[in-house]
């Protein structure tokens, strides 16, 4: 396991030209169960989860964590962007000191195709690139997942490899720090 360099966290609200990055407040509750619950949404993840033990476990306030930010547009959570501690030795013989990061990503479906992911993930990646310079970053999609494919190549990502895991094929690809 690679150990990854702690995240300076919170960080301060992240602007772009037409969202907010922030962390979670209770008013987001809603929007994460639907998130979570959404056939659509969980087409590429393995599934939605269940709506009611989704609901019952999810606290008032859902809890904020470092990576973890809520992409608002407008004053309403639309999706959620995470910057993991990279959890596997894939990035071991290009990182080998560690510290890489993994990119995620997830919108309700009614902000899809209107460019919010690219614009979040890249307004995210900066941040990184400013708060842990030389920081690589990882990004794992199922390969059938054509759009998330389309926005990790926007972002600068190159394939590295494929594999197997969770009964499809998976698009493991890099960005470099500068």
């Amino acid at each position: 396991m690679i150990e990854t360099a702690p995240l300076p966290w919170p960080p301060a609200p992240i602007r772009t030209a037409r969202l907010l990055l922030r962390e979670p407040l209770a008013g987001d509750r809603a929007a994460i169960v639907e998130l979570f619950t959404s056939p659509e949404v969980g087409t590429y993840i393995g599934g939605p989860r269940p709506r009611e033990e989704f609901e019952r476990t999810l606290p008032e306030v859902p809890p904020g964590r470092p990576g973890l930010l809520v992409v608002d547009l407008d004053g309403a959570m639309i999706g959620l962007v995470t910057l993991d501690p990279h959890g596997s030795d894939r990035l071991a013989h290009l990182h080998p000191e560690g510290g890489a990061r993994e990119l995620g990503y997830l919108f309700l479906p009614h902000a899809w195709g209107r460019g919010y992911a690219t614009e979040a993930c890249t307004a995210a990646l900066d941040w990184l690139a400013g708060a842990l310079p030389d920081t690589p970053v990882a990004l794992t999609t199922q390969t059938a997942n054509t759009a998330s494919r389309r926005v990790a190549e926007r972002l600068g990502f190159t394939e590295l490899e494929r594999f197997e895991e969770y009964g499809a094929e998976q698009w493991f690809g890099v960005r470099h720090p500068n």
